[in-house]
């Protein structure tokens, strides 16, 4: 499908020639599927080199980076060597007026969960993908914000007094509390408050890193994506996150991702990372992640019922939000499958 912006190849052609200081023909620009949260473009050159147009979107969850601070974000894990494209030609104004964004190489690999979790051609990579997964995100959490006190603020969250779950629960708090009220949801809440675990260093989260956000290719692993999320919290958000089980799509049994079992990943990470992962800080996390989603689900309705975005998959995302309340309920009463 094309983008319906007017003259959008000139644009991005001026752009990119301001920036190589050299004429550089645009072939095809054409909408990505997905990309609920930001605009994804597909960038084709004259000569066949494609790029993806990362741009931000008309309306955000709450906690989204813009696109210039996920770009530094994104140089960041680069050096730290973390498999994910860098980032290029960052630009304002290229889809609309003030909206930041920046280019991507193109790497090939499947994104859509459901055919992540269930196509045959990716069987193969499915066996790879929690040892691939558990080492790249190893190499995300070994960056710690006494090293890049700009970064996020990560000056802030390196100091003695941040406590990643404390702060990590308020942010929840905050967000529930712009939605109209829920009895299901409060109790979760008060649930992680009354078992909130203990305080921990905070490191770089990916923030989204789930079934969707990564590319899977037949031979594995190919690009870690989407790092809009990004914040300094505890490494355990992560783990915990890729189990909520929204992300299983439709593979209940699987619990990361749809695609294994909790244990080899785990063991993978403590293996990449030579740190020992608590099971109950996981499981307190990962009661957290579905409530946290509950509440993005409900959002993401929002950005349609108030009529700052158009695309109805926001209104299917909303309906959701029952289901991840079940399952943070579930865990609180019965523990994790």
């Amino acid at each position: 499908m094309s983008m319906d912006v007017p003259g959008l190849r000139e644009k991005i052609e001026g752009h990119l020639q301001r920036a190589e200081g050299r004429r550089i023909g645009v072939a095809v620009a054409e909408v990505l599927a997905g990309g609920a949260c930001q605009e994804n473009i597909k960038v084709e050159l004259e000569g066949g080199e494609r790029w993806v147009l990362r741009s931000d979107a008309r309306s955000s969850l709450t906690g989204s980076l813009d696109r210039a601070r996920e770009l530094e974000v994104i140089r960041a894990a680069v050096a730290a060597g973390v498999r994910t494209p860098p980032p290029k030609w960052p630009a304002t104004g290229l889809l609309r007026e003030g909206a930041t964004s920046y280019f991507l190489e193109w790497r090939e690999g499947e994104a859509i969960g459901r055919r992540v979790v269930k196509s045959k051609e990716l069987e193969a990579a499915r066996g790879t993908l929690p040892a691939e997964l558990a080492r790249e995100l190893a190499k995300i959490h070994g960056i710690r914000p006494a090293d890049h006190p700009t970064l996020m603020d990560g000056a802030a969250a390196a100091a003695p007094s941040f406590d990643p779950a404390v702060a990590s629960l308020a942010r929840l708090r905050a967000r529930m509390d712009s939605l109209e009220p829920s009895p299901s949801r409060e109790l979760v809440h008060r649930w992680l408050a009354d078992h909130l675990p203990a305080k921990e260093d905070a490191v770089l989260c990916h923030g989204d890193f789930r079934t969707g956000n990564f590319l899977v290719a037949p031979d594995g692993l190919s690009a870690i994506l989407d790092w809009e999320f990004a914040h300094w919290g505890a490494r355990a958000f992560d783990l915990a996150w890729i189990c909520v089980r929204d992300w299983r799509f439709g593979q209940l049994a699987l619990p990361v991702g749809g695609f294994a079992g909790r244990e080899p990943f785990y063991a993978a990470y403590e293996a990449a990372s030579g740190v020992h992962l608590d099971r109950a800080r996981l499981h307190w996390w990962e009661v957290f992640g579905n409530l946290a989603w509950a509440v993005g689900s409900v959002q993401q309705a929002h950005r349609y019922i108030s009529g700052a975005e158009s695309d109805l998959e926001l209104v299917a995302i909303g309906r959701r939000a029952a289901e991840m309340e079940f399952e943070a309920l579930r865990l609180i009463e019965k523990g994790r499958i």
